[in-house]
């Protein structure tokens, strides 16, 4: 009888620890698809994003690669543990677990409260940021020594398909443009090419889809649902981990180390 329950231990035992290193290698992959996305915010994104000069998006990039670093690393712990059926390194790990649970939570819980407060009141970025994007496109586009902004100008033009800050009516005030033949950049073009800037007409240039600055402010706010639904996501999905070394931990022999 004794022996036939200590075979159902056994069973039970390693059944666990088998849906705990399952668990982990779920984890790692959360963990990582965080982390390159962080990293593809941060290399692909930046760039233009800089020009509003807020630190918001680059720091939500930023909290990302940390989030995702932390699982990892964490998951690595979790393996140890698990396959050493070490009790000590098991509530480590549970410990880490609850931890970055419960701030998960928090930052999902926060970015969704500021998504909602934000959409549609503050649907357009503060004042200050626009008009700073309005006077970087005007005073330091084409200009000697401002060749990252230029790039990121007509990089931003054409990925999100507009024109100026505004309207492309923001041009007209530009340094560049006053001493240019052109009316627009070549990049305000939906077919680029050289001088194509000369014609302001909407079958040629992103006329009437917008200024970049609305462009901008959807994006920024679909980032930001994102980031909120990835925390409470993967939050969620630690208390599957957490169950699991709970168990665990309760199957498991007294370690004598």
């Amino acid at each position: 009888m004794e022996a036939q329950r200590e075979k159902r231990h056994s069973c039970g035992t390693i059944c666990l620890k088998y849906l705990l290193l399952l668990f982990n290698i779920i984890f790692w992959l959360a963990g990582g698809a965080v982390l390159a996305v962080g990293v593809w915010t941060l290399v692909e994104k930046s760039d233009y994003i800089s020009l509003l000069n807020s630190s918001f998006y680059s720091a939500s990039a930023y909290i990302l690669i940390a989030a995702g670093v932390i699982v990892i690393v964490t998951g690595i712990i979790g393996c140890c543990a698990t396959l050493k059926e070490m009790k000590s390194l098991l509530i480590v790990y549970l410990c880490l677990l609850l931890c970055i649970f419960l701030l998960e939570i928090i930052a999902g819980v926060l970015a969704y409260i500021t998504y909602q407060e934000c959409f549609p009141f503050c649907y357009q970025l503060d004042d200050q940021l626009t008009q700073n994007l309005k006077v970087t496109m005007q005073q330091k586009y084409q200009q000697p020594g401002e060749e990252s902004v230029t790039q990121a100008v007509d990089k931003l033009q054409q990925e999100f398909k507009c024109c100026g800050s505004h309207n492309s009516s923001d041009w007209i005030d530009s340094v560049w443009i006053q001493g240019n033949e052109r009316l627009v950049p070549d990049s305000c073009c939906k077919t680029p090419s050289d001088l194509c800037g000369r014609r302001d007409h909407p079958s040629n240039i992103y006329k009437v889809e917008g200024g970049c600055i609305m462009k901008l402010e959807e994006f920024i706010l679909s980032q930001l649902y994102i980031l909120g639904a990835v925390g409470i996501g993967i939050a969620f999905l630690q208390l599957v981990g957490m169950m699991f070394t709970c168990c665990l931990y309760q199957n498991l022999k007294e370690d004598p180390y």
